[in-house]
């Protein structure tokens, strides 16, 4: 693609359309709920990387990044003791939970600012089938930015849930995703009658979406592996400063000659750094060592995830 979207670069904020009201919407989302707002930004971020995959125009894509910064904008009106309640929600505070969809779109509708945008809140919780809410839409009345959104807003959510600090395993999120992509039999619709082709030829989310969700998941762990490597390279440097010091110490302790020992003993200390004396330089060096191993198994451990991802199926 020629054009590639920053939905955090300053200069293009304008070209959002980040007008006064919306900025003003989500500094109130942000001052209610701090993990609700990194949500947003995050399914805004996902959501652009997917729409630059999915070879959709710039102003869609930009369309779309703006309704998923908005879509849990209705969680302004959920009580802070059910919005951040960290157990199981019982089936009253889920219908609340749930009502977060109808009370965005509500918002948004009541704002000509926001009207445009009013999608993201709306249809980001339902799903192919017809399994979803607030409507039990199916595909065909499902706009493709609320399918988009949806699967952004579930790999977000499980990933925020499981708070990995890399990468590694997170093609077991991707399953879920993968498994809620998939046509089931629907325990509450056993009559035949009930049933419709939507329900029987669909699962939850969009496959296309979610296989091309593998190839943003995909950059992201090169990206890890990218960053990890290069401080491993810098690792690698300090052990062999390390490594010199030894050899110094070695050949200090085997000379004959004094002026030779004081050489090496100098050699010593001009390699030292900060806070490291010929004492505790030891203790230092087997961190360093502790450090690099653990980063190239996590090196390792996240070339094979993406081995994983690529032989998954949908």
């Amino acid at each position: 693609m020629s054009y590639e979207l920053d939905f955090y670069d300053k200069t293009n904020l304008k070209s959002y359309n980040l007008n006064e009201s919306m900025r003003y919407q989500l500094d109130m989302l942000d001052r209610l709920d701090v993990f609700t707002r990194k949500h947003c930004e995050n399914v805004a971020s996902l959501t652009c990387r997917l729409c630059e995959y999915l070879h959709c125009n710039k102003d869609f894509t930009v369309y779309c990044i703006i309704c998923a910064y908005l879509h849990d904008i209705g969680k302004l009106f959920i009580p802070p003791e059910v919005l951040q309640k960290p157990g199981k929600l019982t089936e009253e505070e889920y219908a609340i939970m749930k009502s977060h969809t109808t009370l965005g779109y509500n918002l948004c509708m009541k704002d000509l600012k926001l009207r445009p945008y009013s999608a993201g809140a709306y249809y980001h919780h339902e799903a192919l089938n017809g399994s979803g809410y607030p409507q039990g839409l199916t595909k065909k009345d499902i706009p493709y930015e609320g399918q988009i959104i949806r699967v952004a807003d579930e790999y977000d959510a499980i990933v925020s849930k499981r708070q990995y600090k890399s990468h590694i395993g997170i093609s077991d999120t991707l399953k879920i995703l993968i498994e809620n992509s998939k046509p089931k039999e629907d325990a509450n619709q056993s009559n035949l009658f009930q049933k419709t082709d939507e329900s029987i030829r669909y699962g939850k989310n969009n496959p296309i979406i979610v296989k091309t969700l593998f190839k943003v998941v995909i950059d992201d762990i090169e990206y890890e592996i990218y960053c990890t490597e290069q401080y491993v390279n810098d690792l690698q440097n300090e052990l062999k400063r390390f490594e010199q010091i030894n050899k110094y110490k070695e050949k200090m302790e085997n000379a004959k000659k004094e002026k030779d020992k004081n050489y090496y003993l100098e050699g010593m200390k001009m390699l030292l750094k900060k806070d490291e004396t010929l004492e505790n330089y030891s203790s230092f060096y087997e961190e360093y060592k502790k450090a690099y191993e653990v980063r190239k198994a996590m090196i390792d451990n996240l070339y094979k995830e993406i081995k994983i991802i690529k032989k998954l199926k949908i």
